[in-house]
């Protein structure tokens, strides 16, 4: 299951934003100060699915987020405890936009850039100490053994050191495949996707709307847009909180009325989702209609492993309809007699809102 850690600055709303986003569909658990929630990842194309199959279960894509409650600790051994043990794949950073007096923010005024900036900070810091160490380590390894894959790791941690002293995060930097499998085991933070959350005053949300262009440049924040592996999504969690108490038909209404298409939790969690690089894919029937969460690229021999394991190792072929076809012709029986569901092999590479029955041998 895919896994993101929620930070932020005490008085951000983050905690706030976990709960709406998990509990409605489950309840939030976990050990000590960490709690755990899981959310659906909205997609309409699993809702047509559901229409026209009428199956007797709904499986969407799901994260898992984490979020650290109450800290007694912040700044960089805090985030290390919430986003480094716990493995998270990103990082979502809650950024307090809204002015609520009631609610004293702990540097005073209210500053998103500066928030922002702190919390990169905070980042970069607490993965310089963990390359220090690596490479006090690596020193005295290499002086010790002949290796041609310790001097490899040894001049690529110097690299991210040199990167992170200048204040650049690792996620800046352009790595080879091979390059992050050596890293991997470090849980480097500012390696991380990283996804700012602004949580706005409720009277600014109808200026903003659903533009993130105009809501980071609102919070001083347009220069992240351009980043690498990041983005940005702006909503209000006071509004949000008002919306999740709503039936379906009046959160529409009420978003309408805002200019948004949307709930800011659902803007999150697929910008969370997207910002992964996941795609999902579909398998549907009478039983079930079934959104599967694979990282883009995956070949079809891959994705098959992400249904059973005996699949994948009995694979024979997959049988292929774009989402757009099966939607279009109304069913699977149409699009064999238009032709368009395809046979494909193992390296057939699995694309966004593909429609697979994968055929394999027992």
């Amino acid at each position: 299951m895919l896994h993101a850690a929620l930070i932020g600055f005490p008085g951000s709303g983050k905690s706030t934003l976990f709960q709406l986003m998990t509990s409605v569909h489950e309840a939030p658990h976990g050990r000590g100060d960490v709690h755990l929630g899981i959310s659906r990842v909205p997609d309409a194309r699993l809702d047509t699915l559901t229409t026209m199959y009428n199956p007797r279960k709904r499986v969407p894509a799901t994260i898992e987020f984490t979020d650290l409650v109450a800290p007694a600790r912040t700044g960089a051994q805090a985030l290390v405890d919430v986003a480094g043990d716990k493995n998270a794949d990103a990082l979502v950073h809650v950024v307090r936009a809204f002015r609520n007096p009631a609610v004293p923010h702990p540097s005073g005024m209210v500053d998103p850039a500066r928030d922002a900036r702190a919390m990169e900070d905070e980042l970069i810091l607490a993965d310089l100490a963990v390359a220090e160490r690596r490479l006090e380590r690596l020193d005295k390894d290499v002086k010790k053994i002949k290796s041609a894959e310790l001097e490899q790791e040894r001049a690529l941690v110097q690299r991210c050191r040199a990167a992170l002293e200048h204040g650049r995060p690792l996620r800046a930097l352009e790595l080879t495949g091979d390059d992050r499998k050596r890293l991997r085991g470090f849980q480097f933070l500012s390696a991380k996707p990283l996804l700012l959350v602004i949580n706005l005053d409720e009277a600014d949300v109808a200026a903003v709307g659903g533009d993130i262009g105009r809501a980071a440049a609102h919070a001083g924040l347009a220069d992240f847009l351009a980043r690498a592996a990041t983005g940005v999504v702006a909503l209000c969690a006071t509004i949000e909180l008002e919306i999740s108490e709503l039936e379906a038909n009046e959160a529409t209404a009420f978003l309408a009325d805002l200019g948004l298409a949307e709930s800011g939790l659902d803007r999150v969690i697929r910008a969370t989702y997207d910002l992964l690089g996941y795609i999902s894919f579909f398998t549907v029937g009478e039983d079930e209609c079934r959104a599967w969460s694979i990282a883009r690229g995956t070949t079809a021999h891959a994705a098959a492993g992400e249904i059973h394991t005996d699949i994948q190792r009995g694979f024979i072929r997959a049988e292929v309809v774009p989402y757009d076809a099966l939607v279009a012709r109304g069913s699977m029986t149409a699009c064999r007699e238009h032709g368009e569901v395809r046979l494909e092999g193992k390296e057939y590479v699995v694309q966004d809102g593909d429609i697979i029955n994968f055929r394999f041998a027992t």
